[in-house]
């Protein structure tokens, strides 16, 4: 969760990261502006680890690799980092790159209050900047819905919503299947 204060002084990339590296709190990027972030409620950590725990059996040993909230997501056509809640790369060449990984199929943001409108706007649109991105994901926390945006033939974002009544959803990206029970184990709606 991202907050609106950026720090004062402009950060190049390579500082960034170094920063990065040794800072007890993580900061997004933004072309030379860092951004706190902030801590996340149960709610989020728990469909954050839920998905990160399904997709990482279900990957195992097809050369994909997952992550979750703690690996950040270069778009540097923007000069830009985030850190998406899950992030899923199938590409030999983010192996390269330790702190950060340059082309991800899947990316998942969990929603929240204070970064829902930024997460379906501007990131978003930063994300689709990615030519390896394949699908972006939000899940919300406040009933079972999942907004699946894929990129179809053309370069166009179709979406497709999954709620408690199909039971299931579907990531096309990495031909994963799963249960909306299995996504939301141990999240109670308040």
């Amino acid at each position: 969760m991202m907050i609106a204060s950026p720090q004062p002084t402009y950060l190049s990339p390579e500082e960034y990261l170094q920063m990065e590296e040794h800072s007890p709190i993580k900061h997004e990027y933004i072309d030379g502006q860092i951004y706190d972030l902030a801590g996340a409620l149960d709610a989020h950590v728990t469909i954050a680890g839920n998905l990160f725990s399904l997709l990482r059996n279900y990957l195992r040993g097809s050369g994909c690799r997952v992550y979750i909230s703690d690996m950040k997501a270069q778009i540097e056509s923007l000069n830009r980092f985030y850190y998406p809640d899950v992030m899923v790369t199938c590409a030999q060449q983010d192996q390269e790159t330790p702190a950060y990984k340059k082309f991800p199929c899947l990316i998942v943001e969990v929603l929240s209050d204070s970064t829902e409108a930024f997460d379906r706007g501007d990131k978003f649109a930063d994300y689709q900047q990615l030519e390896s991105l394949q699908e972006y994901v939000l899940i919300n926390t406040k009933r079972q819905r999942v907004e699946c945006f894929r990129r179809n033939g053309e370069g166009l974002w179709i979406l497709q919503s999954y709620s408690s009544e199909q039971r299931s959803f579907q990531l096309k990206s990495v031909d994963f299947e799963g249960t909306m029970e299995a996504l939301y184990e141990d999240v109670a709606f308040g």
